[in-house]
């Protein structure tokens, strides 16, 4: 049943493969959230240095702090890229080894867009985040194979889907970054219901001492992804105090509600393949994201939305 699923899965990534050349209009406008919200969003509605800027360098700051959080999204899909590329030879199965070269593609396909985007259409990179950048090194170098699966199919991916689709839900209607964004979520759907197929059955497999090895392994992974979610370089070019914007950004009552947010997947995913075991909860308690435990994980694929056509 389980191989039955990973190759369905698989024959959906062929089905609706999307073409970011000819799928999306570049031409279109961006489409950004409203001023208001985007700054409500941003933490430092109340904060006396964006306060004393003028409203085009308010603007201006805004802007850097979308091009910062998309230029995330595009190093960890192009982290994404790296181990999907890794899954085709180290998968155990014909079936994983197949899906795991379609999310390859999908993958280099995310890559090229959001590439493009910043470029094209924002007009502004940064780099990747220094701690974005640890956990996926970490997940790379490691030789276990369902650790890979553990760091990207569930942590990155899950918060990534998340995070895709709160960021859609600001987007307005028409706009290019939704119709962007719709077309991403679709296929970052399809790799979270693998990871999550595959492993629930080999966890069960695992000795304890195993399981609570890749509990940790899961929970230090969402640890860093709480805590990478802090702009200091565009806190650095605005020429701010960077520790005192982090604390601002940090304790921000929105910001804290979108970091709960990006964990309302990954949690009861981490439940659905016995990884949020007694000795690790408490750590996850402490982190306040607990609380997304019994919410719906998305080992129960509904077929009929993942299979809808891409228009119409």
């Amino acid at each position: 049943m389980q191989e039955d699923r990973i190759l369905q899965l698989y024959k959906l990534g062929k089905e609706l493969n999307w073409n970011a050349d000819t799928d999306l209009d570049w031409d279109k406008p961006i489409g950004l959230a409203d001023r208001d919200v985007r700054i409500f969003i941003s933490g430092f509605s109340e904060y006396q240095p964006f306060l004393s800027m003028s409203t085009e360098e308010q603007d201006r700051f805004l802007a850097h702090m979308d091009a910062w959080t998309d230029s995330q999204f595009l190093h960890g899909e192009q982290g994404a890229l790296l181990v999907a590329s890794q899954l085709v030879s180290c998968a155990p199965t014909y079936n994983a080894k197949l899906y795991a070269a379609s999310q390859t593609f999908d993958e280099a396909r995310h890559v090229e867009t959001f590439n493009r985007y910043l470029q094209k259409k924002a007009g502004i990179i940064y780099p990747i985040d220094g701690a974005l950048k640890d956990i996926i090194d970490k997940i790379l170098s490691d030789e276990r194979w369902d650790l890979k699966f553990i760091g990207m199919q569930v942590v990155i991916e899950g918060l990534a889907l998340a995070a895709f689709t709160t960021s859609k839900e600001y987007a307005q209607e028409g706009g290019f970054k939704k119709d962007m964004l719709e077309l991403i979520i679709r296929d970052e759907a399809r790799h979270v219901a693998f990871g999550i197929h595959y492993l629930s059955e080999y966890v069960k497999m695992l000795s304890d001492e195993e399981k609570e090895a890749r509990a940790e392994f899961a929970y230090q992974a969402c640890l860093v992804s709480r805590e990478r979610l802090v702009p200091t370089d565009v806190f650095r070019n605005f020429g701010w105090d960077i520790e005192e914007a982090r604390q601002v950004f940090l304790d921000g009552g929105a910001l804290e509600h979108f970091r709960k947010l990006l964990f309302q997947r990954v949690i009861p995913n981490l439940r659905r393949i016995g990884l949020l075991t007694e000795r690790i909860r408490p750590k996850f308690e402490a982190l306040g994201i607990l609380e997304y435990e019994d919410m719906p994980d998305d080992g129960d694929i509904d077929w009929a939305e993942l299979s809808k056509p891409l228009y119409g």
